[in-house]
């Protein structure tokens, strides 16, 4: 029996069917094509902006505010009497801010500047002594030239028996008397003038002596008003009225929010290009995208934050884990925009290194560093130097009080009537040996 083969003829709705998934296949093509273009565009316009802007970018939130906590301390023992601010108000540079009990202090001042007064008119009678004792010589030479006359006349008529021998022996001694009275009066000068000679009143050692114990005293009252350092804004005040403080106890802090600056704490692995100098835009948390700082690197720390912990990590354990570190970076601000946008220490900041520019250096700068590029921060404060200014002004006025030299009106000065007295004694020495030559 043979086997026929039985041929269905195609229905005529199934033909349509089949051909119509081609063009659904056809779209799909097309949108994996689209896709793959999109996503090829898509990297290679990343590729292009990361190896034209973003390679030369290091980016951290992990960035907070700092800035200089000056903290005010009393220099001498004693009692608050008076606290002029509090926290978060601001003080001015040399305003005073705390106050102690100086009652002690201007008694120590009163006596220092006594005894000032009294060395400087004791120094000041040595000079007139000078005059007293130069004239005092004098008179001791005409009384030594009056005696020498006088023996030689009795040696002269001694022979004829006119004088006794008894009259020449007591003109000898005379003589020698003169003589001996001669030689203490110079010696008195030149003893007085060994206290006063190559030096003024004011440079002489006692009175330099007691100008220091006035300066020392001055200076214990003076910083009894203790005033602030620099200007700012105060914080952590724990002084109070009554309290009794000593040399060195913190009393507040003042916070110059003028001169702060941004730490941020940067990856090791993100360090490799930041150099001392680079640009940087930064951004408050406080103030949101609205406002964008301009600062610059200005040096990297000598250590990672764990390193100068309080206790730092034992990486020589058994159980160690390799953790990334992060090197803190300083960034400083600009000026005019840190006036226009206040930062108070301790808030959150996005920082944004560009790093396009490396040639600099990565701790400090080296001889490919122009010199003007250091950058070296200095801190000082001038508001205890007028007390030693005003010390010396105190010192000199009394000295100028003290070693006047004029007497009351109308009347001449010691000095003057000192500088007279040599001209009289010549001249009643004159007279007097004309007397007795007569």
């Amino acid at each position: 029996m043979n086997d026929t083969t039985k041929t269905t003829p195609a229905d005529p709705q199934t033909a349509p069917a089949a051909a119509a998934p081609t063009p659904a296949r056809n779209t799909r093509k097309r949108l994996l094509a689209l896709l793959g273009l999109t996503t090829a565009l898509a990297a290679a316009g990343y590729g292009a902006y990361y190896y034209t802007v973003a390679r030369f970018h290091e980016h951290t939130d992990d960035a907070y505010v700092n800035g200089n906590l000056v903290q005010l301390t009393p220099q001498v023992a004693g009692t608050v009497v008076a606290v002029n601010a509090d926290d978060t108000q601001i003080v001015k540079a040399g305003e005073p801010v705390v106050t102690l009990d100086a009652a002690d202090a201007k008694v120590a001042l009163a006596n220092a500047e006594a005894t000032l007064g009294q060395t400087v008119r004791q120094i000041s009678a040595l000079y007139v002594n000078n005059d007293v004792l130069g004239a005092t010589v004098q008179q001791r030479q005409a009384d030594l030239a009056r005696a020498r006359d006088d023996l030689r006349r009795r040696t002269e008529v001694a022979e004829s028996g006119a004088v006794a021998a008894e009259d020449v022996a007591h003109a000898r001694d005379a003589v020698k008397a003169a003589e001996a009275a001669l030689e203490t009066a110079r010696q008195q000068l030149a003893a007085n003038h060994a206290l006063t000679d190559k030096t003024s009143v004011a440079d002489h050692p006692s009175v330099q002596a007691a100008s220091a114990k006035v300066r020392d005293a001055y200076l214990a009252n003076a910083r009894n008003s203790l005033p602030a350092p620099v200007t700012g804004y105060v914080a952590r005040r724990s002084v109070q009225v009554g309290q009794r403080v000593a040399p060195g106890n913190p009393l507040m802090a003042i916070v110059p929010l003028d001169g702060v600056w941004v730490d941020a704490n940067f990856k090791e692995v993100q360090l490799k290009h930041i150099r001392i100098g680079q640009p940087v835009e930064l951004q408050a948390d406080l103030y949101g995208s609205s406002v964008t700082y301009h600062g610059k690197v200005i040096g990297l720390s000598a250590g990672t934050g764990s390193a100068f912990s309080a206790l730092p990590a034992q990486n020589a354990t058994g159980n160690w884990i390799k953790v990334v570190q992060r090197l803190p970076v300083r960034i400083q601000l600009d000026p005019v925009e840190l006036r226009k946008h206040p930062l108070q220490i301790g808030l959150s900041m996005q920082v944004d290194v560009e790093t396009r520019k490396n040639s600099g250096s990565h701790l400090s700068p080296g001889a490919e560093v122009p010199e003007h590029t250091t950058y070296r921060t200095a801190y000082r404060t001038d508001v205890f130097q007028r007390y030693g200014e005003e010390a010396n002004r105190e010192i000199t006025r009394i000295i100028a009080q003290n070693s006047n030299g004029k007497s009351a009106e109308g009347q001449s000065s010691p000095a003057s009537q000192v500088a007279q007295q040599p001209q009289a004694i010549q001249r009643t020495a004159q007279a007097a040996g004309t007397a007795s030559g007569a």
